[in-house]
């Protein structure tokens, strides 16, 4: 039976707002997800979170309820509170009707198993959680096996980055490492490494690309170091026909997702 807060003092609100900060989130090992439809993406995939906090104005909502069922069945606590509790969570002025505390779940390189997919997409030292979000909902879009993030990454588990990915880090495996050991882990079996570059001729519509295909894509100001580069198998550029000189490295990443997914399809 879903117990009651709406005090702004109570210890577990404190705590839960908490872990929009990256220190508490290390520490408790526990990350913030809001919004119906991402929290039932996540049921989905079948991520219950330990706390559940929802709307009192939504606790008939079908969605809700199963929520509430789940996690009570899981162990976890299902909270009934009120819109400013919500917002007080979540960060935002027009909070959505639940809010959940989930465990983050750890993924490395050994875990995966690089002929599940086609596509795999590779980030080095994303900085923006927007763009870490749209990147997961591109792999999740395009039936990518996973992201594998490479070196300083900003944390994909950050409520803004979860927001961004409306669902999808609850879907696609999320793995961190060294740019060397990702480097050994890839060559130690099928993968063609593609980058996307300025500093190429090579048109991206042009080659053909074998799966499994890592694409890489690097930091949004600097793009990826030379020694990266280097070790791409093929890099790759998007023609840009107006002023601007590239793309946002999200839709960049999107772009050639698109272009790598018609091949292999075709």
């Amino acid at each position: 039976m879903p117990r009651e807060i709406t005090a702004f003092s109570n210890p577990l609100i404190k705590r839960v707002r908490n872990l929009r900060d990256k220190k508490h989130r290390r520490e408790e090992g526990l990350f913030l997800a809001e919004g119906l439809r991402i929290l039932t993406e996540a049921h989905e995939a079948g991520r219950v979170p330990h706390y559940l906090f929802f709307a009192r104005d939504m606790a008939g909502h079908a969605l809700v309820r199963a929520l509430v069922s789940a996690t009570e069945a899981a162990g976890g606590e299902a909270i009934e509170t009120n819109a400013d509790i919500l917002s007080k969570l979540s960060g935002k002025d027009n909070p959505g009707a639940v809010v959940g505390v989930y465990p983050e779940f750890a993924v490395t390189l050994a875990d995966l198993d690089r002929n599940r997919a086609g596509i795999w997409l590779v980030a080095e030292r994303l900085r923006d959680p927007g763009n870490m979000g749209t990147i997961l909902r591109t792999a999740d879009a395009v039936g990518a096996g996973g992201l594998i993030l490479i070196d300083d990454c900003v944390d994909p588990f950050s409520v803004e980055a979860v927001r961004a990915s409306m669902g999808a880090l609850f879907t696609v495996p999320v793995a961190r490492a060294g740019w060397g050991d990702f480097l050994v882990w890839l060559r130690q079996g099928p993968g063609q490494l593609v980058g996307l570059s300025l500093d190429t001729e090579h048109d991206y519509r042009a080659p053909r690309y074998e799966a499994p295909t890592f694409l890489l894509t690097g930091n949004e100001a600097q793009g990826m170091p030379g020694f990266m580069a280097e070790a791409c198998d093929l890099l790759v550029k998007i023609p840009m026909l107006g002023k601007a000189d590239s793309l946002n490295a999200a839709v960049a990443t999107a772009v050639m997702a698109y272009e790598v997914l018609g091949q292999q399809r075709s």
